[in-house]
């Protein structure tokens, strides 16, 4: 499997042969192994949110923030489903990996996941486009051995969704068995599925069904214990790319699908952070909009609306 000459490919949007895939997928799953579930990062790096499918829309976002390997990415889950193009966009990131593994860290989102897959795209895509399910029972087993968090230099924690009440501590994040289909309740569920509320003094239930609703005292709290300067989290959508929810900033929403489902007319960002920062500023984020090119398939009148918000 020539890994470039793929890169080439799926950079045109066109998906790979079913062969290639499984190739690809078991080299994912041996890198994936060695990785730890909290993967230590070193800056300068670029963080990025939720991209859902949204396949030129993430070649807009190695345009505003440069191509791998000259830019090391964190992509913090949410590849796929509502967008047009979820197997493109996974391929991409995957091939990615598999060429600049230590520039490129993937981890976790709540729709890396079998029982969500099935009911938002990624698994009717996968089904139209190879007439078998094959292809995504593979990716779903790469979805397993992704790692749930990333930490730069010891001070920016980098997860999905956000804290759990049963994880008070980055070493107890490290310990947590995660080579299996998300557990719909427990630590690792409450890392992709919880948000940040201020109107939440502590922890309170999620709507959403899964994780928790956490304020901003276990938010400083979880900072201060496990000397976090940061928390950098995705899993909303944020009409400016980013958001601050707390007033002491020590945590941020962070979004990079801009124009989500090609209709919310919001604005995407990435966080550069630089080596030896101390401090993210404003200015440390790249906003961008979404791509004009969008493909074939963002004009044609097909199914995938009920995916749609």
């Amino acid at each position: 499997m020539d890994i470039d000459a793929c890169i080439e490919t799926i950079k045109t949007c066109k998906y790979l042969p079913e062969s290639d895939m499984r190739q690809l997928c078991n080299k994912l799953k041996e890198i994936l192994t060695e990785e730890s579930t909290v993967v230590p990062v070193q800056a300068p790096v670029t963080i990025c949110g939720d991209i859902h499918g949204q396949f030129y829309d993430l070649l807009k976002l190695f345009e505003v923030g440069g191509s791998a390997p000259e830019t090391s990415y964190i992509f913090m889950g949410d590849f796929v489903d509502r967008g047009r193009y979820s197997l493109e966009t996974l391929t991409l990131l995957l091939l990615l990996k598999v060429r600049y593994p230590d520039r490129i860290t993937l981890t976790r989102g709540n729709h890396e996941s079998r029982n969500v897959t099935r009911v938002y795209g990624f698994y009717d895509e996968c089904l139209t486009k190879y007439q078998n399910a094959k292809v995504w029972e593979w990716c779903c087993t790469v979805f397993d051995y992704l790692p749930l968090a990333a930490l730069i230099d010891g001070s920016i924690f980098c997860v999905h969704g956000g804290l759990s009440p049963e994880l008070p501590s980055v070493d107890s994040i490290r310990t947590l068995f995660r080579m299996q289909e998300l557990p719909q309740t427990g630590g690792p569920c409450d890392l992709l599925w919880s948000d940040p509320e201020a109107q939440v003094e502590t922890w309170a239930v999620s709507p959403r069904g899964g994780g928790y609703l956490f304020g901003a005292m276990p938010t400083n709290a979880f900072c201060h214990n496990n000397e976090v300067d940061l928390i950098v989290r995705s899993h909303q959508l944020v009409d400016e790319g980013f958001n601050y929810p707390f007033p002491d900033r020590k945590l941020v929403t962070l979004w990079s699908a801009p124009n989500y489902c090609y209709r919310c007319g919001n604005k995407a960002a990435i966080l550069s952070i630089k080596e030896n920062q101390t401090e993210v500023e404003d200015s440390d984020y790249r906003i961008f909009l979404e791509n004009e090119v969008q493909g074939d398939a963002y004009h044609a009148n097909r199914p995938g609306n009920a995916y749609f918000l």
